[in-house]
């Protein structure tokens, strides 16, 4: 039963929009760094697996600001963190904003 006039996403929406987010960050990365697909996994540190710079880093939050149109922190997307972890980052801060 699809519960979308109860209030509630069904679990294939909400995974297909994770899919959207964590693809829309894995090509934001792969497209500033100028890496290849293969070069970036989702449990990879910005930092230690990806070498991310600080100046890269202020770049890649930019970016990510102006494609889920939210405001990110530095503290909440930092070098040490992977796509899988911004992407739940994203996620609530998506979620948040359409509860307004």
């Amino acid at each position: 039963m699809d519960n979308v006039g109860a209030g509630l996403v069904p679990a294939r929406y909400e995974a297909e929009e994770e899919m959207e987010v964590k693809d829309k960050i894995r090509e934001t990365l792969i497209n500033l760094l100028k890496l290849k697909p293969n070069e970036v996994r989702d449990d990879m540190k910005l930092c230690d697996g990806i070498g991310v710079d600080s100046t890269e880093m202020v770049e890649f939050v930019i970016v990510l600001e102006k494609v889920f149109g939210v405001k990110l922190s530095p503290k909440e997307i930092t070098k040490f963190c992977s796509v899988n972890e911004i992407e739940k980052t994203i996620q609530s801060k998506l979620v948040a904003a359409a509860r307004v």
